[in-house]
């Protein structure tokens, strides 16, 4: 429990507005409150391929940054091509050996077993999810570890009952799957993967983001643990070429990505013309949408939770506001006035809601773009607060008077940065709301249920949430249009982009 001690801020309070007795966030400071939990880190961290940890042939490895002291956590395998061919062989021999003919539901026991191992650990996953990532330990501990054993419990009591996937049809695996995930939802994103192909019988190869290996490393250890036959699940870590590698490997059936629009177009233009399956889940450029009828301090906290509780890393983030022209005023205030609460620091500390970005090269982006903000015109707000002298932090920012023509309305900045923008009438606030390359998310915030519906119909966005946003369910489906990408993960819709049917 985090105590309180009397050190005091300067309070601002708008004029004539009465001084209370004690406001948390303007007049005490809370104590320390670091997460203690050990993470069990290992100095170096080899492929693994077969069911064990080998060291990668070309004996290279590299190095894992924690983003909020720029300290090395460990060393990372970094796999070529010869890896990569015989991490396939292993999961194709699983796959016609064991994993593609078990019936569904011993397959359940084992993701299953992966989703109470997952639990019985989640503390030490959660710690090491920060320090590879930065994010705040209470989002790693509250939702990403939670939601990730979520997925496998969801996909094991799937793994029976196939026959229901795809009513009056018959199902059966693909076979080989590789899949290539990002760095912002590292063992949530390997969930998303692994637990519906698994399901379906597919065996996997599967690489994680360069700046986030530890907690899929971490995840083998699990498979270790739960008894997995050797192959059906491998990990191998590195750069782009890596990943280059197990998108165009010829054994794989399908491939799955998560990450940048650009990468994604490359990857599809090297599978033209194969029979590859594949599901792309690319950028984005998020709106929430606030009618003048809506629960504002409500929709606040929504803003809140969209964009800045993850600093901004998320594909399907808030980034773009666009508010009701009646109520603008009012809410920029109460939102600026919500932001200036925020806590920026430690991320291992329970106290803080904005960690730290990622990696520095991720930095570097977030400050063009708020620079190309300011000299374009738009006004930017960021509160006062102290940032660490070591790692890579950003104040939360937000920028009002944007339009569409601005970089920071058009382009994806990943990073814990607001635009602004405003609106008279639906059909206006639909306009600028779908006028953007990418289509995963959206948010409406308004009394009126009719209004909803047809703001979900009028949206292209895969996601649209009414009065609250980024919640997320296993049942539920994830996935995009336009340039957000295509397929679907979660769900039965999740189900069938891994299986092929008759």
């Amino acid at each position: 429990m985090s105590t309180l001690t009397a050190q005091k801020r300067p309070v601002s309070r708008p004029q004539g507005r009465p001084a209370p007795e004690l406001i948390f966030g303007d007049l005490w400071e809370y104590d320390p409150a670091p997460e203690t939990a050990d993470p069990k880190l290992k100095a170096r961290y080899e492929l693994f391929i077969g069911g064990k940890f080998v060291a990668p042939k070309s004996g290279k490895y590299f190095d894992s940054i924690n983003p909020a002291n720029e300290q090395k956590l460990a060393q990372i395998a970094h796999a070529n091509a010869a890896d990569v061919n015989a991490a396939y062989a292993a999961a194709k021999k699983a796959f016609d050996t064991t994993w593609g003919k078990m019936p569904g539901k011993e397959r359940a026991k084992y993701l299953y077993r992966l989703a109470r191992l997952l639990q019985d650990r989640a503390r030490e996953f959660a710690v090491a999810e920060t320090l590879d990532g930065g994010k705040p330990i209470k989002e790693s501990r509250d939702f990403d570890v939670p939601m990730a054993a979520a997925h496998f419990f969801y996909h094991a009591g799937w793994a029976d009952k196939l026959d229901y996937v795809a009513p009056g049809r018959k199902v059966a695996p693909l076979g080989v799957v590789g899949q290539v995930i990002p760095w912002n939802f590292p063992l949530l994103m390997l969930a998303w993967k692994i637990a519906p192909a698994l399901a379906m019988g597919n065996t996997v190869v599967l690489k994680p983001a360069e700046t986030t290996s530890i907690t899929a490393l971490k995840f083998a250890e699990l498979i270790q643990d739960a008894g997995l036959p050797p192959g059906v699940v491998n990990i191998v870590t590195g750069f782009g070429d890596t990943g280059a590698a197990v998108m165009g490997h010829p054994t794989a059936a399908k491939v799955a990505f998560t990450g940048s629009t650009e990468v994604g177009k490359i990857i599809m233009r090297s599978l033209a013309g194969t029979d590859k399956k594949m599901t792309m889940e690319l950028g984005g450029k998020a709106a929430n949408i606030v009618f003048d009828d809506a629960p504002i301090d409500q929709a606040v906290e929504g803003i809140i939770n969209g964009i800045f509780f993850n600093q901004g890393h998320v594909c399907c983030a808030g980034s773009r506001l666009l508010v009701h022209e009646p109520i603008a005023e009012r809410f920029l205030a109460k939102l600026k006035t919500r932001i200036k609460t925020l806590r920026v620091g430690d991320p291992l500390d329970k106290n803080t809601d904005i960690g730290a970005i990622n990696s520095k090269e991720q930095l570097a982006t977030i400050t063009r773009l708020v620079a190309a903000g300011v000299k374009e015109g738009a006004k930017m707000f960021q509160p006062a607060c102290s940032l660490p002298a070591k790692g890579y932090y950003f104040r939360p920012t937000v920028f009002s008077g944007v339009s569409m023509s601005h970089r920071i309305a058009r382009e994806e900045i990943f990073g814990p940065v607001l635009s602004v923008l405003t609106f008279r009438t639906l059909d206006e606030a639909v306009e600028k709301a779908n006028n953007t390359a990418y289509g995963l998310s959206a948010g409406v915030w308004t009394d009126k249920g009719s209004r909803i519906l047809k703001m979900s119909t009028e949206l292209k966005a895969g996601v649209v949430w009414a009065n609250t946003y980024n919640k997320f369910d296993p049942t539920s489906p994830f996935g995009g249009y336009k340039e957000s990408g295509f397929g679907r993960e979660g769900g039965r819709q999740g189900l069938l982009d891994y299986c092929k049917l008759a």
